[in-house]
């Protein structure tokens, strides 16, 4: 199984981005978390540009999408709402043929923040993904217990994700 990890920070010390890198060594076997890199790289989002030749990098992360049996997103919040760069990366995935119905897990970093989980949960309903809030974690990195919190929410998300794959193939 291949998951693919989408972090809402560009921040290079992002608790966001660390909570999916651990997602990484919490893999059980048979299952691959791979993390996107190129969310800061995406151009802004513009329909027009849309209807023609993708950038490189657009068409780089659709195809991630595509390939994923699933996406793992662990987004800040600033101001109450969700990172620019990031609404602009989910703006590239409406037009994502793939997207609808792919299974998503939310991560929150920020136990105090829930404005920004209740617009990606929004976002993401609008854009026909397959929410598994069981899976959904809120965790504080820096507790004795977020590793095994991490754990429980990936390990109920690959179930989720095996139920999909078994339904779209049955």
């Amino acid at each position: 199984m291949h998951l693919l990890a989408l972090s809402g920070s560009l921040r290079a010390g992002s608790f966001n981005t660390s909570a999916l890198r651990a997602l990484q060594k919490l893999a059980p076997g048979g299952v691959a978390v791979e993390f996107y890199e190129g969310i800061g790289a995406l151009p802004h989002f513009n329909p027009d540009v849309e209807m023609s030749a993708l950038p490189e990098s657009v068409a780089d992360l659709r195809w991630q999408v595509a390939a994923a049996d699933g996406v793992v997103i662990a987004c800040p919040e600033y101001a109450h709402g969700i990172p620019g760069a990031f609404k602009n990366a989910l703006d590239w995935l409406v037009g994502c043929e793939n997207f609808p119905g792919k299974p998503v897990m939310l991560i929150n970093t920020a136990p105090r923040a829930s404005h920004a989980q209740a617009q990606l949960a929004e976002i993401l309903k609008t854009m026909s993904a397959r929410m598994v809030p069981e899976a959904g974690v809120t965790v504080d990195l820096r507790e004795a217990d977020a590793m095994s919190t991490l754990q429980a929410g990936l390990a109920a998300f690959v179930d989720a994700c095996r139920q999909a794959a078994g339904m779209a193939l049955g």
